[in-house]
Parts: C-alpha cells; structure tokens; sequence
C-alpha cells in the first residue's frame, strides 16, 4: 500500500490539514506542539483501527463536535469518523464505502513505528515491552490480538471483583477460566515470536555495531506442560493474596522480556550507544519479520526519532528501509533524507 494522500479534521491540534504524500519519504518538519505526531497518530488509526497514543475522545480537539481522517492510497479510500454525539458514541470506518465499527483484520495495514519511547524499550518498565511484544505479535496474527482483548476484559472483571470484600471463589471462578484460556494463548504466541526474534537478533545487531558481542532476547516465564492448567493453578494458589491487594497478581500482563548481553543484563553492561543498537536491530527485524509473515512490505513512521541517533545509525535507518514508503517526523531541518517531500507546519 502506498498512502497518496492524507486530510485531517478536528483531531488534535488539527482544524484541517490535508496534503500529498510521497511514495518514498516524506519528511514532516514543525516545532513541537505544532501536530507533526497527530498525523503520525491518524495515519496508524486508519490502518490499524486504533491509537498508540490515546483514546477516540483524546484525540478530539478542543471544543470541536467530531474529528475525521481521510486517507486516499493505491489499494482503497478510506475514511474514519468519530462523533460523540451518535448514538454508538463509536469511531466508524469506510474502505471503499463499507462500513463497519470496527476495521476488520483484512482491512488492517501493517505499520512500523519508531519513536523515541522506543529507544528506552530496554530502560522502561515491562508494560513498555510488553506493549512491544503484542503490537507486533498483533500484526502477524489476528487471533493474538483477539486473544489480548478478551484476556483485558477478563482481567478487569476479575479485579472488579477483587475489591469486593464479600467476593468468593465461585464469583472468580468463570474469570479465572477466561484469563487461563486467553492467558495461555498470549503466552504460547509471545514465546513463540520472541523465539523468531531471538534467532535473528544478534547478527542482525552486529551488523549495525560492527561488533562481536552477543544479544539474546528471553520470555521471562518459561511454562513446561500444560499453560492453561498451570495459570489457574497460580491464580487459585494466589486468591488470599489477590483479595488483599486488590488486583490479579500472575498472569501474561505481569511477564516480561529479558534482554541479555554478553551473558550479563543488558540495562546493567551496554552503553547507551549499544542499547541504541540493540533497539535498532529489533526495529529492523520487526519490519522484516512483519513482511515475511504477511507478505505486504510495513509503512515506516519514524516520529522524530531521527535526531536521536547518530550519524552512523542514521545511515543504517536510511538504508535499511530504502525502497519502503516513509513517512517521518522531526524539528530540526537537519533531518534530511535524500529526495524526501518537505511539510513544514506552522
């Protein structure tokens, strides 16, 4: 898919933008707070059906009654629409005229996103890498991010009921069933996926450190047997515990991803300049491994992270995603790409 065009209206700190879009690199210039994210966010609203960055109502500007995003590329027109005041109180999608509440997984693009958040994927808290995990797993495999969804609302029922002081074992009992099932699907995935990056990591990390130090990527949870049967074990075992504190304490939503270097935690050995490596390297493979598995080549959104890097892994970026449509951010005119389309907002 090739984005030809984008109009925004009422999202964020947008009125109405609309402009053309290269099919190579279009470079987004303005200062901050001037909306160069916005437009990364609509972007990923039209093609993946939700925000990374807040709910429908948050991206709505201030004072206004609805926001649009209008989307023209080479495979469909599309257009998301989002007006409180309807009855659904619902974002409603249209590819090509059908539409739906929801954007269907073969309606769904694949995009990859880099912002700067992501260089502090290794130094952030688990939910950050969790979020990692799943959005990519999501993209290859539609069933994952069903699961994720169903394991949410099961997870919220459940702590719902925890802060009730008179709730039993059988009021848990269904819930513990739902997060068991869904719990171990997302589970079984993750490990799965993170395996797949973890094979390719750390030659894929040498070539852009030019080094000889090994990388490795780890499930924190390893799980023999039988996930299911083991996770309503743990949260049967854990119940007391549960009722006093007032949340559901295991479960996927408490794992983590372990990233080591030469054998040591990465966080405690790596400078900045190889953790910043090592992020690139899973970048890298998650557009590859995204392209492989779903056979379309991922948009590329770089959202002002080009000023984080060096000039050395600036020219890795550039490279590696050569040939693939970029859409990239920045607030500085330094963050150039060669024959990009310049916007510059004011």
């Amino acid at each position: 898919m090739i984005i030809s065009s984008i109009r925004i209206q009422n999202l964020r700190t947008h009125t109405d933008f609309s402009h053309t879009l290269s099919p190579h690199v279009t470079l987004i210039l303005g200062r901050n707070g001037s909306g160069k994210t916005s437009i990364i966010e609509a972007i990923t609203v039209a093609l993946q059906g939700t925000s990374f960055k807040g709910s429908d109502t948050e991206l709505l500007k201030y004072e206004a009654d609805w926001w649009r995003i209008d989307i023209a590329n080479d495979e469909d027109q599309r257009v998301v629409k989002f007006d409180p005041s309807k009855a659904t109180g619902r974002k409603q999608f249209s590819v090509d005229e059908k539409h739906s509440y929801r954007l269907s997984p073969a309606h769904k693009y694949p995009v990859v996103l880099f912002e700067p958040d992501d260089l502090r994927l290794l130094s952030g808290s688990p939910t950050r890498r969790r979020q990692f995990i799943d959005r990519f797993i999501s993209q290859i495999d539609p069933t994952y991010a069903q699961a994720l969804r169903k394991y949410d609302r099961a997870l919220k029922q459940r702590n719902n009921l925890l802060k009730h002081q008179t709730v039993n074992t059988d009021d848990l009992f269904v819930w513990d069933v739902a997060i068991s099932e869904y719990g171990a699907v997302i589970i079984e995935k993750r490990i799965v996926y993170i395996e797949q990056l973890n094979s390719q990591l750390n030659a894929t990390y040498n070539t852009i450190a030019q080094s000889t130090d090994t990388v490795s990527i780890h499930y924190s949870h390893t799980v023999i047997g039988d996930i299911k049967q083991r996770l309503m074990s743990e949260l049967h075992t854990r119940i007391e515990r549960d009722r006093l504190m007032g949340y559901t304490s295991v479960g996927p939503h408490r794992h983590d991803i372990v990233f080591v270097f030469n054998a040591m935690p990465a966080l405690s050995v790596a400078s900045r300049g190889e953790v910043r490596s090592v992020v690139l390297a899973m970048k890298f493979l998650e557009v590859d491994i995204i392209a492989e598995s779903t056979g379309r080549q991922p948009l590329i959104l770089l959202d002002d992270v080009f000023g984080e890097l060096d000039s050395d892994r600036q020219t890795h970026l550039t490279t590696k995603f050569q040939g693939r449509q970029i859409i990239m951010t920045s607030a500085s005119s330094a963050a150039t790409i060669d024959d990009a389309m310049t916007i510059t907002l004011e």
